[in-house]
């Protein structure tokens, strides 16, 4: 049996596929977006045949693609029938709440260039019926905000091989321009010694060893990385209890540019050292 895992998200448009697959992108999969599924075999052979780098591929497929439907259930079989992990991931809604999405976006519904909104979604749901009597998992995203619907998607497919840990996101970013929106803890470095007020040093960002070299070797952020360490080493386990998907941790600085970017990969590093599923991401790092 072929040990890759492939999952398909359809559905109905406008329910977050988009979402899932970035949900599934952060827990390790190699994600693609509207692959048409007639390629899908030859896909699958290309990932069989590069070796054992990838373990686990995830795809939107939806009726975006117009030979999707026709052609569908024949590949869907043929490949399992071969020994593929193939697993169906339906997302659904109600029909107010994808209304809504389409309204705010103002997007246009794939099925209904010359009719309604609601028209297009009464079209699509009878088209995708027998796909979603298919599916392995059906997931209504009605109630569910960006963040909810990713921490479902991942409490689905986090591989039982990493215990169910969290997912974890570090953020560095500037207090000039904002919190991240989506930030469950956020930290503060500003009191740390600041490279942008050292001539040699301000027009480098926080990746630079000379710059890291600054901001790690004093006082207050060895004592601040001990306490910082610690502080994790007891809400995390505390967070698991509870079920947590996903923890997003913030740290700040002013411009995002260096203090807060040095800090964020120390604590990405303890994660990584932990064996978590851990993204960093710089989001002022050029903006300074």
């Amino acid at each position: 049996m072929n040990n890759l895992r492939v999952v398909i998200i359809t559905g109905l448009s406008g329910s977050g596929k988009s979402t899932a697959l970035r949900a599934l992108e952060d827990i390790g999969f190699f994600c693609v977006d509207n692959l048409p599924v007639v390629l899908l075999p030859r896909f699958l052979k290309i990932q069989s045949d590069a070796g054992k780098d990838i373990t686990k591929v995830a795809m939107v497929m939806d009726l975006r693609e117009k030979s999707f439907l026709e052609k569908y259930t024949k590949i869907f079989d043929q490949l399992k029938s071969e020994g593929h992990r193939i697993e169906i991931l339906f997302l659904d809604s109600s029909d107010d709440a994808l209304v809504h999405r389409f309204s705010e976006t103002r997007r246009v519904h794939p099925t209904s260039v010359k009719g309604s909104v609601m028209e297009g979604i009464n079209l699509e749901r009878e088209k995708l019926a027998p796909l979603k009597q298919m599916a392995d998992k059906v997931i209504d995203t009605t109630s569910y905000n960006v963040h909810q619907l990713k921490d479902v998607v991942q409490r689905q497919f986090v591989s039982s091989s990493v215990n169910q840990r969290m997912v974890v996101h570090v953020t560095s970013f500037g207090y000039r321009y904002g919190i991240p929106a989506d930030a469950d803890i956020v930290l503060d470095v500003r009191f740390l010694p600041n490279p942008y007020f050292v001539e040699e040093l301000k027009f480098y960002d926080g990746h630079h060893p000379e710059v890291q070299k600054y901001v790690l070797e004093s006082e207050e952020s060895r004592i601040f990385i001990q306490k910082l360490f610690e502080l994790m080493a007891f809400l995390i386990p505390l967070y698991e209890k509870e079920g947590k998907a996903r923890l997003n941790i913030a740290l700040g600085c002013t411009g995002g540019r260096h203090r807060s970017v040095v800090m964020a990969n120390q604590l990405g590093s303890y994660f990584s050292d932990k064996n978590y599923i851990v993204t960093i991401n710089h989001r002022d790092i050029n903006k300074s």
